[in-house]
């Protein structure tokens, strides 16, 4: 099933794009948490500038902590825990995942 560009309501309004400030009355959607908007030209062009982007992987965080499925030890994790979530192994994840 395509995507009909055409059933989307239009969100009526009175907005300036913050690539070239040029006035935009009408967007795809509700604009909300102060975020740029842009224009058709200048997200297209930011969105291509943007496609090729080099990720580089994070560096893992380390430290001692314990699974919260299978109490197996946990040395590293690909973010910082905040402490008010609980933690997963790989397997523990995975299984919570489905």
């Amino acid at each position: 099933m395509a995507y009909d560009n055409n059933d989307r309501q239009m969100v009526k309004g009175n907005w300036e794009c913050a690539g070239c400030k040029k006035p935009i009355t009408e967007l795809p959607f509700e604009p909300s948490g102060g975020r740029p908007l842009y224009c058709k030209d200048c997200y297209r062009k930011q969105r291509d500038n943007n496609s090729g982007r080099d990720f580089t992987p994070r560096e893992p965080v380390k430290g001692n902590w314990e699974c919260s499925g299978c109490k197996t030890p946990i040395t590293e994790l690909p973010f910082e825990p905040t402490g008010d979530r609980p933690l997963y192994c790989r397997d523990c994840w995975k299984k919570q995942r489905n």
